[in-house]
């Protein structure tokens, strides 16, 4: 009589297969988690990047920029005397400080003054902080660092600053730079609210903190 069983060496080499295809799979699957944890921190959506060991949102230059452009172009009118437009904004890092700059071109025109409107620029330093209503990072208590109009007189230097730092409140003031989505604030099922700012080179970081 013919035994249809299989030989105890074919039972072998399919439980030795066997267990050779599970090992690497284990070995695929462990490759991919580790591929996947190692790769986590430093991905990066269409919003600020978080990076999940030091707890830190980055905003880069180019989404502060975008954020910034959105304010501009602007005019300001000061009665029927003086009107002020800005334009084409740029902005700079201070991290020694832990400012943001924004220069812009100006042109100023003055009725008492004959001739064209004076052209030039205006640099405007701002500090940064977060309003948890807003849920936003804002520009706050901005400064003129600079103001240079070409032919305007010396005698008017003085009222020429005083209307700079005028027009650097009403432009810049509490301007929301990034506004953080309500999911950006939960992490594995906690609330987080940022903290410090800080300013880089090229960007800036936001710590985030649990409640």
């Amino acid at each position: 009589m013919i035994s249809r069983h299989k030989p105890p060496t074919a039972d072998l080499i399919d439980t030795t297969e066997s267990a050779v295809t599970s090992r690497r799979d284990a070995l695929r699957l462990a490759a991919a988690g580790l591929l996947g944890v190692t790769l986590a921190p430093l991905m990066r959506s269409a919003d600020a990047a978080y990076n999940i060991w030091t707890g830190e949102y980055t905003m880069t230059r180019k989404e502060i920029e975008t954020a910034i452009d959105k304010r501009f172009p602007t005019t300001l009118n000061y009665g029927q005397l003086l009107s002020v437009a800005l334009t084409h904004p740029q902005i700079g890092f201070n991290p020694q400080a832990n400012r943001i700059t924004t220069q812009v071109d100006a042109q100023v025109q003055n009725v008492l003054l004959q001739g064209q409107p004076l052209a030039g620029v205006l640099a405007i330093s701002s500090a940064l902080k977060y309003d948890p209503v807003r849920r936003a990072v804002l520009l706050d208590n901005p400064s003129v660092e600079r103001v240079d109009l070409n032919g305007m007189p010396a005698a008017y230097s003085q009222q020429l600053t005083s209307v700079g730092g005028t027009v650097a409140q009403q432009v810049l003031n509490q301007y929301p730079i990034y506004t953080f989505k309500p999911e950006q604030l939960r992490y594995g099922g906690r609330d987080v609210e940022p903290g410090a700012i800080t300013v880089l080179p090229d960007g800036i970081k936001v710590e985030v903190k649990t409640r």
